[in-house]
C-alpha cells in the first residue's frame, strides 16, 4: 500500500471507529428508553453489533500503523431477528403509537446512522488497494445495510399510523 493511500485508509478508520462508537452509544441509549421489550432486545443487539465493527476496525488499524496486511473479516453472521415483519418492535408498540415519539425518532436517528456509515465504508472500499481491505470495508457495509433495512421496514410500518394517531397528518 502506497504511503499516501495508507494515510487516507488510517484517517478514514480512526473517523470509522469513531462512528461505530456513537452508533454503539446511540443504541444502548435507544433500548433504555424503549418500553417495547423487542425493541430493548434489538437495540442492545444492535450496540453489540456496533462494539464488534468498532473491534475489529481498532484492529484493522493498529496492523495497518504497524505497516502489516490487514487480516480478513471472518463473519458478520448477525444474530438479528432484522427481517422479521416487524424487525424493531413487538407489533404491540402500535397500541401506544401515538405515544411512541422516541422510538419513532430511534429510527430517524438510527437510519441517518446507518446512512452515514454505509457511505464511509464504501468509500474506504473504494480508495483501498488492498483486496483484504477493500473485502472487509465491503462485508461491514453489507451488514449495515442489514441494519439500514430493518429500520426503513419498521419506520414504513408504523410512519402512517404514527402520523395519524400523533395527529401530524395534514389530512
Amino acid at each position: 500500500m502506497n504511503p499516501e493511500n495508507r494515510n487516507r485508509i488510517l484517517a478514514g478508520l480512526k473517523d470509522a471507529i469513531l462512528t461505530e462508537q456513537t452508533g454503539n452509544n446511540f443504541y444502548t441509549v435507544a433500548s433504555q428508553n424503549t418500553a417495547d421489550e423487542q425493541g430493548k432486545e434489538v437495540f442492545l443487539m444492535l450496540a453489540a453489533e456496533e462494539a464488534l465493527h468498532q473491534k475489529w476496525l481498532k484492529e484493522q488499524y493498529g496492523l495497518l500503523q504497524q505497516g502489516k496486511s490487514p487480516e480478513p473479516l471472518i463473519s458478520t453472521d448477525s444474530g438479528a431477528i432484522l427481517d422479521d415483519q416487524s424487525p424493531i418492535f413487538s407489533p404491540e408498540l402500535r397500541q401506544r403509537i401515538a405515544e411512541a415519539h422516541w422510538e419513532m425518532t430511534a429510527l430517524s436517528v438510527g437510519l441517518q446512522l446507518e446512512h452515514a456509515t454505509i457511505a464511509r465504508y464504501r468509500d474506504l472500499a473504494a480508495e483501498s488497494d488492498s483486496p483484504e481491505l477493500k473485502h472487509f470495508f465491503e462485508k461491514l457495509m453489507h451488514w449495515e445495510e442489514g441494519h439500514a433495512r430493518a429500520l426503513e421496514q419498521q419506520s414504513k410500518l408504523l410512519r402512517e399510523a404514527y402520523w395519524s394517531e400523533a395527529r401530524f397528518a395534514p389530512f
